[in-house]
C-alpha cells in the first residue's frame, strides 16, 4: 500500500476512517513518525506530569472557590458545570507536546474536555504496520486501555455491570463521525449497548437519563462544555453566536442525574474549568500555591502563560515574535494567533479586538524540525491518568496549519 490511492482504498474499507484527502491533498502520511523508546518515555512522563498538574490545580480551586469567579470569570451555566462535577473532570484526555530546538519538551494545552484522534491513531498504525518491521505499535491497547476506563468509571458510582452507554456528540459535524463509530465498535465488542445522539436526544428518567429513549448506564460526552452553557464572541468584531444560548434542558437532565449518582458522566463536566486556557495562565501567575515538585513541572512542560488582561499589551507588540495569542475554549485557526507567523499589523489587529478576559498570552517556542522539514506535534493520550498511545500530527508553516496524520511507532522490538 505505498501508492496512495490504494491507502485510501484501504482507509474506506476500515468502516471507520474516511476522507484520506483533505482540500484536495493527502489528510495522512504514509511514512510513519518513528520515535525512539527514551523519547516515548519522556513523552509519556511529559503527559502525565501536566494531568497530574491540573489535578493539583482542581484541588487548588476547590480550596479555594473564589478563584472560580475572580481568575476565570465563567458564565452561570459554566460555574453550574462545575459546581455540579464536584471537582471530577478527567477521563480521556489528549497532551499537545513538541520536542523544542533545545531539547525540552513542552505542552500548549491538555485536550481534557473532548480530545479527539483515537481513532486515527489506532486504525493508521494497524493499516501502516507493516510497511515498519521491527517497529511497536504504541496504541494496540489503546481499545482495551478505553473499555478498562469506562468499566472504572462505572464502578466508582455502582457495582452493576455496564450494559448500556449513550454517546452524546455533536451529530451536526460529520469530522466525528469516525470518533463515534470507533467508540461503538469497541464497546459492542464487548457486548455492551451503544446509543448515539445529540443534547437534545437526552431526557432525565425517574431513575437516571435516556438518550433517544433509552435508559443507560453511562454517558460518554463528546460535546464541549463551553457548548452546552452560554456561547460568548471573544472577539470585539464578531457578532456573536445564531445558537448563543444553553443547552438548558438536557444540560440540567444530564447533571441532575449525575449529582444523584444515577449515571456516570465520561468526561465529567468539571473539565469546563481544565479545558479553559486561563488555567494554563493560573499555572503561571498563582505558581506559589502549587508543591515545589509541582512548581518544577510547571516550569519545565507549560510555557510561560499570562491572562491577557494581566501583561502590557505595549510588551506584547514589542515582542511579536515570542508571543501566542488563544481564547479560553478555542482551539487551532480564528482564535490561535502565533506571533512570529504573522505580519504586525496583525499581531496588532488581533491584540485590539481581542477581548482581554477570554484571552492568553503563551510563551512562543521553536519546535525541532524532522529530517524532512516536518515540526511533529506528539499527541498523548492519557486514560486516568497514565499515558495509553500516540497521535502524531504533522506540518510544515506551524503547528495549526497544513497538518497531516502519520502513523507512530516506537522503534526496536518489544522485549
Amino acid at each position: 500500500m505505498d501508492d496512495y490511492a490504494d491507502f485510501a482504498h484501504a482507509v474506506y474499507a476500515t468502516g471507520v476512517l474516511s476522507d484520506p484527502w483533505l482540500w484536495g491533498e493527502p489528510r495522512f502520511r504514509l511514512q510513519g513518525a518513528i520515535i525512539s523508546p527514551s523519547l516515548a518515555n519522556q513523552l509519556a512522563e511529559a503527559a502525565e506530569a501536566v494531568t497530574y498538574l491540573h489535578q493539583a490545580l482542581v484541588e487548588i480551586l476547590l480550596d479555594k472557590p473564589e478563584f472560580i469567579a475572580s481568575f476565570y470569570q465563567l458564565t452561570p451555566f459554566q460555574r453550574m458545570m462545575w459546581q455540579a462535577a464536584g471537582g471530577m473532570w478527567h477521563g480521556m484526555a489528549r497532551a499537545d507536546l513538541f520536542l523544542c530546538a533545545d531539547g525540552r519538551i513542552q505542552c500548549c494545552e491538555l485536550n481534557s474536555d473532548t480530545p479527539s484522534g483515537q481513532p486515527e491513531a489506532v486504525w493508521l498504525n494497524h493499516l501502516r504496520q507493516a510497511a515498519h518491521p521491527g517497529c511497536l505499535d504504541p496504541n494496540l491497547n489503546f481499545p482495551a486501555r478505553f473499555l478498562e476506563l469506562l468499566r472504572e468509571s462505572h464502578a466508582k458510582r455502582t457495582d452493576t455491570p455496564l450494559t448500556k452507554v449513550g454517546i452524546v456528540y455533536p451529530t451536526e459535524l460529520t469530522e466525528d463521525l469516525c470518533m463515534i463509530a470507533a467508540f461503538s465498535r469497541w464497546l459492542e465488542a464487548e457486548g455492551i449497548h451503544v446509543v448515539t445522539g445529540s443534547p437534545y436526544n437526552l431526557c432525565r428518567t425517574p431513575t437516571g437519563v435516556a438518550l433517544l429513549g433509552q435508559p443507560v448506564d453511562l454517558i460518554l460526552r463528546h460535546y464541549k462544555t463551553d457548548w452546552w452553557g452560554e456561547r460568548l464572541p471573544v472577539w470585539a468584531d464578531a457578532e456573536g453566536y445564531p445558537d448563543d444560548e444553553p443547552l438548558t434542558e438536557p444540560l440540567l437532565a444530564l447533571l441532575d442525574a449525575d449529582v444523584q449518582e444515577q449515571v456516570t458522566v465520561v468526561n465529567p463536566f468539571g473539565a469546563v474549568v481544565t479545558q479553559n486556557k486561563l488555567s494554563l495562565a493560573f499555572f503561571w501567575e498563582e505558581m506559589e500555591r502549587f508543591t515545589p515538585e509541582a512548581q518544577q513541572l510547571i516550569r519545565r512542560f507549560i510555557p510561560e502563560t499570562y491572562r491577557l488582561t494581566q501583561i502590557s499589551l505595549d510588551r506584547l507588540c514589542d515582542e511579536r515574535e515570542q508571543w501566542v495569542l488563544k481564547s479560553d475554549y478555542g482551539c487551532e485557526g480564528a482564535e490561535t494567533v502565533c506571533g512570529p507567523f504573522v505580519t504586525p499589523e496583525v499581531w496588532e489587529k488581533a491584540i485590539e479586538l481581542a477581548l482581554p478576559e477570554h484571552f492568553v498570552a503563551q510563551r512562543f517556542f521553536e519546535v525541532q524540525a524532522d529530517n524532512e522539514g516536518w515540526l511533529p506535534n506528539y499527541g498523548v493520550f492519557v486514560l486516568g491518568g497514565g499515558a495509553a498511545g500516540f497521535f502524531t500530527r504533522l506540518s510544515k508553516k506551524s503547528t495549526e496549519y497544513n497538518a497531516v496524520t502519520a502513523p507512530t511507532y516506537i522503534s526496536g522490538t518489544p522485549a
